[in-house]
């Protein structure tokens, strides 16, 4: 085993964050992790005091630089409808490039632990669940805005989530797995829903 100064936060999380989207939280025990790391299970416990805070902070890795990036654009100040063509097409290209994060959150919605994902929704999510929610609302003032935001998400998600089995479904095309592509299907879908496209 390496000493634990050897071994940073951000190197553990590096490690840590492929075994819980293969396996799960429940899947996946400190001692498998420390050993996957490298390091001794008391120099994991110095860095993450037990699994959970060790979980929510892989999530939080796994998803900080798309929050930033996404967040930007759904707090900028052009026309909505541009501002969700120009979002769809950034969380597309997001998840098409990250399996890792697409599968934890599938993981997650599988377990159903109620405290993780409440955990998750106050401490990970809640910002770009905000933003996206801020823009329905402007893009159509008179729908809910909640159910608004929860449909485009799980649309993009669904795409990619079904990505092993589509193109084995009728009438599959190459084309359907671009990102850019699904996202352009997507927005073109929620424009018309609104009446706003």
């Amino acid at each position: 085993m390496r000493p634990l100064n050897t071994k940073s936060k951000e190197d553990i999380l590096a490690l840590a964050i492929p075994l819980f989207a293969r396996s799960g939280y429940s899947g996946v025990s400190m001692r498998s992790i420390a050993q996957k790391v490298g390091v001794t299970v008391a120099a994991l416990y110095h860095h993450f005091p037990d699994k959970q805070t060790l979980y929510l902070a892989a999530m939080t890795q796994v998803f900080v630089d798309k929050d930033e990036r996404l967040g930007e654009i759904l707090s900028s100040s052009i026309e909505p409808k541009k501002r969700l063509a120009q979002f769809m097409t950034s969380f597309c290209e997001v998840v098409d490039k990250d399996n890792d994060f697409c599968m934890l959150i599938q993981r997650e919605m599988m377990d159903g632990d109620e405290s993780r994902l409440r955990l998750l929704a106050t401490e990970v999510y809640h910002d770009l669940f905000q933003g996206v929610t801020n823009l329905c609302q402007e893009l159509d003032p008179k729908q809910d805005p909640y159910l608004l935001a929860i449909s485009i998400i799980g649309m993009v998600m669904y795409h990619f989530q079904t990505a092993p089995m589509r193109p084995y479904l009728a009438h599959s095309k190459e084309q359907h797995s671009d990102p850019q592509v699904i996202a352009r299907h997507v927005t073109n879908f929620a424009l018309q829903g609104l009446k706003t496209g």
